[in-house]
This record gives C-alpha cells, structure tokens and sequence, in this order.
C-alpha cells in the first residue's frame, strides 16, 4: 500500500484518541496511592473514576453543535487546551474534591474529540476507506491505556502520582501546536497534492450522502425520534460500558484479586490494549475490504458491526479461568471487539446519516447514549466489588450488555437518519425509512 499525504491526518486523529485516554487512565494507574493519601473506599473510588464523564456526558451536544458551527480545527484545538491544563491541575489537588473538580472539566474538554473525529473522517476520508480511518482513530483510545499503564506505573513508582498528571498535561499541548501548525481541510492543505485533494474531494462521499451533504440539517428533534439512532445508542452503551470498566478498574483488579505490584500490573494491563489494537484496525480494514460502495449505502456494516460486538461477550468467560494467560487473552478479544465495535458504529452512523451538517450533533447524542453506560461502569463495579469482594458479577453484567449490543446493531439499525417517511429498496433488503 503506497502511502499518501493524507495518512499523517489519521495518525493525528490516533494521536488525539491516545492523549486522550492517556490522560483518563492517569487516574486509575495512580489509583492505589490516590486512595492511601486521601484515605477513600472502593465506593468512592468508583465516583472518583466516574466524575469526569460527568461533564463529558452533559457538553458533548453542544460540543457536538460547536463542531457543526465553527469546524473541527478550532473547536478540537480549544478542547484540548483546556483538558490538557485540567489534566495538569489534577495534580495540584489536595482533596477528593480537588480532583473531581479538575476531572470534571476535563470531561468538559475532552466532549469533542469523537464529534470532530467523526466530521474530519468525513471531510478526509474516502468512504472505501472510512472504516480504517475510524478504527485506526479508536485504536488511540486503546493505544493510550497502553502507553500509561507502562509509562505512568513508572512515573509513579519512582515520582509522585502528581506528577503523572503533569506530565500528561504537556504531552496535550505539545499536540496542539502541531494541530495548529499542519491541520487545514482538503481544500485549504498546502501539503497535499493537488491528485490527492481531488480524489479526496471525488470519493469522500458515496452518491446518495453526496446528495444529501449540502441538504439542510434535519435538527435534534428528528435525530432523538428516530428509531435507527436509539439502535446506534444502544449498542455504543453495551462498548462504552466495558470499555469503561476496564480503563478504570483493570489495574486494581490485577493488584486487589491477583495480587500483582503496581509495576507489574501496568506491564500486563498494556499487553491486551496492544494486541487488542491489532484486532481492531484488522477488522476495521477487512469491513472495508468487505463491504462494497452499494452494501455501505445499504446500512449493511451493521451485520458486521453486530457480528464485532458479540465477540466481546467472551469476558463472560473471565470468572471462570483461572490461568492469568487466559484472563488476557479473554480481554484482549473482548477489547479488541469492542473497539472495532465502538468505531464502526460510529462509521455506520455516518453511513445512515443523510446531512453532513447532522453529524456533530449527531455524534454526541450518540456518545451520550454510550457514555450514560461508561458513567455507571465505574460506578456499579465499587458497589459490586464493595459488598462481594471480587469482580465476577461486574465481568458478567459486562458480557451480557455487549449480547444486547449485537442485537441492537442488527435489529434496530435498518433504517437511514434524516429522510422522509416511505419505503425504498436497497441492495436485497426492504426498508422502512424513518424522519
């Protein structure tokens, strides 16, 4: 595969997904000595892990609105400058309210990174090659844990856990000059060749969004009645919930039930987010390998989609293996399949989307319904772990939404977002098409 100029693009998207769990995994790393210092329990560690999708959760429609308003460059560069300098005051603070204060508006930052994804993947990318573009992007979520897990159990064992925090924080900026510096759309790109720019602007769009990408937003309102939005929700809650489990809980479920050093624990929490970013961009380039331009104006990226998601339930399985090698190869199929799945469900949603100017606003309501899971995952786990001593129920719980997940993909994701109501035929499948 020959590279091309607008590859450096989707390493700055993974780049931008890294730093960002980079700085949300931070917490969990240090947690063990966070929660010595400030004398907390499992319960309110679990609060402490959840507080800063609190603001993340409330800000990403209107995120997601700005995007739609002033561009991806300008609001993804002020997002970042502001959760790169909460992630740097975090460690400056001196109490549990400290923290959840600094989290918090670090959620608020953090809101846009997925709505102006999201919009950049479909001003760059062409739509044969959007599921890679979208999976190469997730991977950062997953790369970043992995970087931390390593890197910051380091820092903390030979630092403070404070300044793990710091540090995270300059790594933000220096992204953001060189977001400032390089990034520009297609059409305004000085490094890029003129053939390249005009393939990008040829192929970005199948034919039926290259319709529609001028057409007039179809609103919030006609977003949250559709039924085909609540489906895409759904099934970015069953993910975002594991997901969440594990970047807040695997470090201390590695220390607490299988009894591993602060070092060694991070080692081993990077082993299944590395494998599971080779699962992830290889399913994400054999979905766009499979799926013909015909197929994805037909919403069929679903079936795979909800093929991608039930291979996750394996963590189902993790109560009952005792083999340590085991337990991580089990994680690392349910996260790899998770990430696939958290990336092309917000592909698919991009595929069904009939108004490019939708597509913020879209992407947050979607986060919302995946993020309302990840607030409780933290949550549910330091109440389960409390009261039970182990993890068993919080794995099981896991694995049955992700169940839930693959149905809500291949059930409820029929229809396009954003045409009137009548009956159209697509590929080999009769749909009922939805306001």
């Amino acid at each position: 595969m020959r590279w091309k100029s607008r590859y450096w693009v989707y390493l700055m998207l993974f780049a931008l997904a890294a730093i960002n769990y980079l700085d949300r995994v931070a917490l969990s790393v240090s947690a063990g000595r966070i929660q010595t210092a400030l004398d907390i329990d499992k319960v309110q560690l679990g609060y402490l892990f959840s507080s800063f999708l609190w603001g993340y959760t409330l800000c990403l429609i209107p995120i997601g609105l700005l995007v739609d308003r002033f561009g991806s460059r300008t609001v993804t560069a002020a997002s970042m400058a502001l959760w790169s300098a909460a992630t740097a005051l975090t460690g400056a603070a001196v109490s549990m309210g400290g923290i959840i204060a600094a989290r918090v508006v670090m959620g608020i930052g953090e809101s846009s990174c997925y709505p102006a994804a999201s919009r950049i993947i479909r001003e760059w990318v062409p739509s044969g090659e959007r599921g890679t573009a979208m999976t190469l992007f997730n991977s950062g979520a997953y790369f970043g844990p992995a970087l931390g897990a390593v890197g910051l159990s380091w820092l903390v064992s030979v630092l403070d856990w404070r300044w793990s925090f710091v540090i995270c924080g300059v790594i933000g900026f220096v992204w953001l000059g060189l977001w400032l510096a390089f990034f520009r759309q297609p059409e305004h790109t000085t490094w890029l060749s003129t053939e390249e720019r005009d393939t990008i602007r040829r192929e970005r769009e199948t034919s039926s969004q290259s319709e529609a990408a001028a057409a007039n937003p179809v609103g919030l309102g006609r977003l949250i009645a559709s039924r085909t939005m609540w489906g895409l929700m759904l099934t970015q809650g069953a993910g975002a919930y594991t997901q969440y489990l594990f970047l807040t809980w695997l470090p201390n479920y590695l220390q607490a039930e299988r009894g591993m050093t602060l070092l060694k624990s991070g080692t081993v929490m990077a082993l299944p987010y590395l494998g599971s970013i080779v699962v992830s961009v290889a399913l994400g380039m054999f979905s766009d390998r499979l799926l013909t331009a015909r197929a994805v104006e037909a919403g069929r990226r679903r079936l795979v989609l909800g093929a991608v998601v039930l291979g996750g339930a394996v963590i189902l399985f993790v109560p009952w293996v005792t083999s340590i090698e085991a337990i991580l190869l089990l994680i690392t199929v349910a996260l790899g399949s998770v990430a696939t799945g958290n990336a092309l469900n917000i592909t698919l949603l991009g595929d069904l989307l009939r108004s490019k100017a939708d597509l913020g606003r879209a992407t947050g309501l979607l986060l919302i319904g995946g993020n309302v899971f990840g607030f409780l995952a933290p949550i549910v786990t330091g109440y389960v772990v409390q009261a039970t001593g182990r993890f068993d129920t919080a794995f099981a719980a896991a694995g049955g939404l992700l169940v839930m997940g693959a149905l809500s993909s291949w059930f409820l994701t029929r229809s396009p977002i954003g045409e009137r109501t009548g009956v159209t035929l697509r590929g080999d499948m009769t749909e009922q098409i939805e306001g």
